[in-house]
């Protein structure tokens, strides 16, 4: 197995200040070629550069790479270049992605570089009309080159008995670690199930806790292994934090956006999806133009509100982490943390929709009193401390409910006594 870092978590690989790889030196067919030059693309990210020459080469490739890297890029142009070359009947590739709009930002890319190629794709995901299922059905049964699709909605047309990829040669899980959280390997197995062993499989995922070793060592054969990742956020975040408890957050949050009128565009995360209509709606009735975004949402409504947001037309956005991967929205200039993420994943690929492309941006936190340990470890893992701003002039902090204390109100050890029950008074008496 040929490694460039082994870790259960991504780690940072700092490449030579030597010039990047230009595309042009990885023999792509003209076609692909094309595309490329159209994008105004010349040069690889190091991901690009390391897994590229081994998909070409066929080789099974693992490879721990977060969102901003260029992964997407990594996997698709190898894998292109090859339909393109050998041009194989059929479905020849299958491409998994975990959640409906990572499908769909993966599918826009598939289509914008194999444009000028001979190259077929659709994506496949669910909320959508039974119509739009009968459409699937026939890009299923007519083989296009490429299906990207979300386990599940797959899963359902593979149960119906139409699905026929006797023919695929190129298996693709993206984010692989996203798919294992939200329980979706059982689905993916029974997909693997269908499809030919001889075949080339790449994995790419954020993370590499064990369990996906297990994965991969059940799908692929002696991969190469790639970890190159951002590790820590980009240096052109400006990082700050406001101690601040929940009654408060909606009044701080409102001061954020009065201050902030020229940002073109706000992501705002919170963690649950009643916080998300909860502050959207309060911002509204505010009357700020906020949309919302979770799981709850018809995709209709949400494709909607992306495309809003991706315009410029709806300048706020209120989500839960669903958002958090998958979507190239450039041009955001403040990300809100409503609450503090679970882990520091969580928290770098939150404030990474921010300074995109090498542009600078914001990314602010509201810490409460039960989060500020829990904030803390995010400051160790990333090795910063993260500077913490008052509160804005005006507003009155709300002091965090105190914690009864034991000591000195009991025995001398400090536990308090039990009051008697009323069985015990009665008897007493």
């Amino acid at each position: 197995m040929l490694t460039y870092g082994i870790s259960n978590k991504c780690v940072l690989i700092k490449t030579a200040k030597n010039k990047s790889l230009k595309f042009t030196e990885f023999d792509f067919e003209t076609e692909l070629l094309d595309g490329l030059t159209t994008m105004g693309f010349e040069s690889a990210t190091p991901i690009q550069e390391k897994a590229i020459p081994e998909i070409l080469n066929g080789k099974d490739v693992l490879a721990c790479a977060q969102t901003g890297t260029g992964k997407t890029a990594a996997f698709l142009l190898p894998v292109l270049n090859l339909i393109a070359k050998n041009k194989p009947e059929g479905i020849s590739t299958l491409i998994l992605g975990p959640t409906r709009e990572l499908v769909v930002q993966v599918e826009q890319q598939l289509e914008a570089l194999s444009y000028f190629t001979n190259v077929s794709s659709y994506a496949i995901y669910g909320g959508r009309s039974g119509q739009e299922m009968e459409f699937e059905k026939r890009a299923i049964k007519k083989g296009v080159s490429v299906i990207v699709a979300t386990p599940g909605r797959l899963k359902a047309h593979i149960d119906l008995g139409y699905v026929d990829m006797s023919k695929l040669k190129y298996l693709i899980l993206d984010e692989a670690d996203r798919m294992l959280d939200m329980g979706f390997i059982p689905a993916v197995m029974d997909i693997v199930n269908q499809v030919p062993r001889e075949r080339q499989t790449l994995l790419f995922s954020a993370t590499m806790p064990p369990k996906i070793r297990q994965l991969t060592r059940q799908l692929q054969k002696d991969p190469v292994e790639i970890s190159i990742a951002i590790s820590k956020p980009a240096e052109n975040i400006l990082q700050s934090a406001y101690h601040v408890e929940d009654g408060n957050k909606i009044e701080l949050t409102e001061k954020v956006l009065q201050y902030s009128k020229k940002a073109e565009r706000i992501l705002i995360f919170a963690s649950t999806k009643k916080k998300v209509r909860e502050l959207a709606t309060a911002l509204q009735k505010r009357d700020w133009n906020v949309g919302a975004v979770h799981s709850d949402l018809e995709q209709s409504e949400r494709e909607e509100q992306l495309s809003q947001f991706k315009s410029g037309a709806l300048p706020v956005v209120v989500a839960t982490d669903v958002l958090a991967r998958g979507i190239d929205i450039s041009g955001i200039d403040i990300v809100i943390n409503y609450d503090v993420p679970n882990d520091a994943e969580d928290y770098v690929h939150r404030i990474g929709r921010t300074a995109r492309a090498e542009a600078s941006g914001m990314a602010l936190t509201y810490i409460n009193h039960e989060e500020r340990r829990k904030f803390q470890r995010i400051e160790d893992l990333l090795q910063i401390e993260i500077r913490r701003s008052p509160l804005p002039q005006g507003m009155t902090p709300i002091e965090p409910p105190k914690r009864s204390s034991y000591r000195n109100k009991g025995n001398k050890h400090g536990n308090r006594k039990r009051r008697p029950s009323n069985r015990r008074r009665n008897k007493r008496n």
